[in-house]
C-alpha cells in the first residue's frame, strides 16, 4: 500500500493536544509551525536551499561542545552553509582535490587566495595574458603591501626560472587557457620549476574546467575557477571556487571567514544544479568551438584565430598534452579596424553582446569596447588588446546555426 503523506498544518495523528503556550499574534507569527515542527528534508531528491544567516544551539552545554570541537555546526552564515558545502564537495570530487572553498565570485576567490598565501613583501610570478581585473589587483593593490610581481609570457620557462632565482617567489599564478588569447602554460614543467624553489602553483582553470583539464593531477597545488562561467553554466549566478591541498585551502578559508565573501545559499544551489550537466555542456561547447575555429581559420575576412585546438596556435602541443578538449571559447582577429569589427559584432543575430562566457547561450564581445574602452590605444597595445579582436563564447546551440549566423555577419560587415 502507498505510504500516507505526513500531516501538514496540524498535529500528527493521535498526538495529544499541544500544551497551552504563548498566544500573542506576533509571537505566533514568528514561532508558529517551526519551533517544534521543522520538516524532514533528508529524503528530498535535490539538495535543499538552507536559507539561514545563523545556526541555533539547544543549550549552553551544546554550544560549549561546539566551541571545543565536539559538536558539529556552522555557527554563523559567514562560516558555512549546508547547501554551499554540498557544492564544495562536488567540485572537490570533480577536481580530485583534498578540499574546496566556494565564494561569492571568481575575483573573490582570486583576491582572497593572493592575500592569504603571499606574505607582505613577497613576490609572485604571473603571465601577460590574463583577465583585466586580476591584473589590476596585482598591479595596484598588492604593491600597497610591498608585494611585487614578475610578468612573463605564458610559454617562457626561461623567464620563470630567472624569476625564481632572482626573487623569493611565494606563488605562481596563471590562467590556462588564458583570457582572451587562450594561451596555455606547461603546467607540469611550471610546477617542477616552482616546487624546486618552494613556490606554490595556482592555475586558474575557468576556461578548461575539470572536464578538459585537471591541473592538480598535472602537479598544481591549487586550482581556481570563476564558477560563474562554465561550472554554473546558465549566466544566472556569480560564484568562485578554489580547490587543492587541504592545508592551503584552509589557510585561505581563515581569511575568507574574516573578509566575508560568502556565496548565498540560493546561488550555491544554482551552481550545484549547473554542475550536474557540466560534462554534457562542455563537451558540446568544445566541439562547437573547434568546428568554428577551423572554419574561421580559412575565412578571407579573418586575419588570425586563437584557439588551442588548432595546430597554428602557439601552445597547441602543450594543450594536446594536458587537455582532453580545448574549451568553448574562440578568439579571432577581423581583417579591419575597430569599427569594421564592431559591425561584425552588431551583425550577429544569435549570440548576445555581453561580457562573461561559458553559459548555454552564445556570447560575443569586442574586448576593446567591453573591457578596455577607458584605456588609450597605446595602453591597450601594451597588454596586447587589439581593436579588431573578437571573443566568442560558444553555447550549446546547434553548430550549423552558430556558423551560419556568424558567416552572414562577416559577409555583411
Amino acid at each position: 500500500a502507498a505510504r500516507a503523506a505526513p500531516a501538514v498544518g496540524g498535529p500528527a495523528r493521535g498526538a495529544e493536544p499541544a500544551a497551552k503556550g504563548p498566544d500573542g499574534t506576533s509571537t505566533l507569527s514568528v514561532h508558529g509551525g517551526e519551533r517544534q515542527g521543522r520538516p524532514r528534508v533528508s529524503d528530498s531528491l535535490t539538495t535543499p536551499i538552507v536559507q539561514t544567516a545563523t545556526y541555533t544551539f539547544k543549550d549552553t552545554a551544546e554550544l560549549i561542545e561546539y566551541q571545543e570541537g565536539r559538536y558539529g555546526s556552522y555557527e554563523y552564515g559567514r562560516y558555512g552553509n549546508p547547501t554551499s558545502r554540498a557544492c564544495e564537495e562536488k567540485i572537490r570530487i570533480l577536481e580530485g582535490a583534498e578540499d574546496c572553498l566556494v565564494s561569492a565570485s571568481g575575483m573573490c576567490s582570486a583576491t582572497t587566495m593572493l592575500l592569504s598565501l603571499v606574505p607582505a613583501g613577497g613576490h609572485i610570478v604571473t603571465t601577460t595574458d590574463c583577465y583585466r581585473r586580476t591584473r589590476q589587483f596585482i598591479q595596484t593593490m598588492l604593491p600597497k603591501m610591498g608585494i611585487s610581481a614578475t610578468v612573463i609570457d605564458p610559454s617562457d620557462l626561461n623567464a620563470l626560472e630567472d624569476a625564481l632565482k632572482k626573487h623569493d617567489v611565494s606563488l605562481f599564478f596563471s590562467e590556462s587557457p588564458t583570457n582572451p588569447y587562450l594561451r596555455c602554460v606547461d603546467v607540469p614543467k611550471v610546477c617542477q620549476l616552482c616546487h624546486e624553489h618552494g613556490a606554490i602553483v595556482c592555475i586558474d582553470s575557468t576556461f578548461s574546467t575539470p572536464v578538459n583539464q585537471k591541473a592538480l593531477e598535472l602537479g598544481a597545488d591549487l586550482v581556481l575557477h570563476s564558477a560563474t562561467k562554465f561550472m554554473a553554466g546558465h549566466n544566472d549566478v556569480l560564484a568562485g571556487a578554489l580547490v587543492g591541498k587541504a592545508e592551503l585551502v584552509q589557510q585561505v578559508r581563515k581569511l575568507h571567514f574574516v573578509l566575508g565573501g560568502v556565496i548565498d545559499a540560493h546561488a550555491a544551489y544554482l551552481l550545484l544544479r549547473g554542475l550536474k550537466t557540466l560534462d554534457l555542456r562542455v563537451e558540446r561547447q568544445s566541439a562547437n568551438a573547434l568546428k568554428l575555429a577551423k572554419r574561421l581559420e580559412s575565412h578571407p575576412k579573418i586575419q588570425k584565430v586563437h584557439y588551442p585546438g588548432l595546430e597554428s596556435h602557439v601552445d597547441h602541443e602543450v594543450a594536446k598534452q594536458q587537455m582532453k578538449g580545448f574549451g568553448g571559447v574562440v578568439s579571432f582577429e577581423v581583417d579591419g579596424d575597430l569599427w569594421a569589427t564592431a559591425r561584425v559584432i552588431d551583425g550577429v543575430r544569435m549570440p548576445y553582446i555581453a561580457p562573461s562566457l561559458g553559459g548555454v547561450e552564445s556570447l560575443i564581445e569586442q574586448p576593446t569596447v567591453v573591457s578596455y574602452w577607458d584605456q588609450t590605444a597605446e595602453a591597450r597595445a601594451q597588454v596586447g588588446i587589439k581593436d579588431n579582436l573578437i571573443r566568442f563564447s560558444l553555447g550549446i546551440e546547434n553548430y550549423e546555426d552558430i556558423e551560419a549566423d556568424l558567416l552572414q555577419a562577416l559577409e555583411q560587415a
